[in-house]
Formats: C-alpha cells, structure tokens, sequence
C-alpha cells in the first residue's frame, strides 16, 4: 500500500469535493478549533525573540518558509 502523498501539480484539472465529504471536513475543523488544546494553545503567549530557542528567522523550518515565500513571490509577479 502506497502511503506517500501525491506531487501537487499546478496545471492539474481542479476536482470538486463531494458536498457531504465537504461538510465532513468542516464540522471536523471546527471541533478541532473549538477542542480545549486549540483553546489552550490560543491563550499561549507568542515566542520570545530573545528567547535562545526561538529561532532567528522566527520559521519552525527555514527550508520549508523559504519555499513558500518563494512561490508567493512568484504568484505575485
């Protein structure tokens, strides 16, 4: 069984989701929003800079924020 995800493919043809997987996902969302861990992990203070374990560049993982802000900049233009 192949567990890997899929590569995304920008040119790919766009598939809509079945409404009722639809609201499955939402009603999923939003008790995973309103669960007490996300309401705890909301009220937490957000990470000291001078913190010595708080990264510099302030990304959990620099590869992965380089990339993003990489292909933002390229929708942009």
């Amino acid at each position: 069984m192949d567990l890997s995800f899929s590569r995304f493919e920008a040119d790919g043809p766009a598939v809509a989701l079945p409404p009722d997987l639809a609201v499955l996902m939402v009603g999923v969302a939003a008790r995973q929003a309103a669960s007490p861990t996300a309401m705890v992990q909301a009220r937490l203070p957000r990470p000291d800079r001078n913190d010595p374990f708080t990264p510099a560049h302030g990304a959990f993982n620099l590869l992965v924020w380089e990339l993003i802000e990489m292909r933002a900049d390229r929708r942009k233009a």
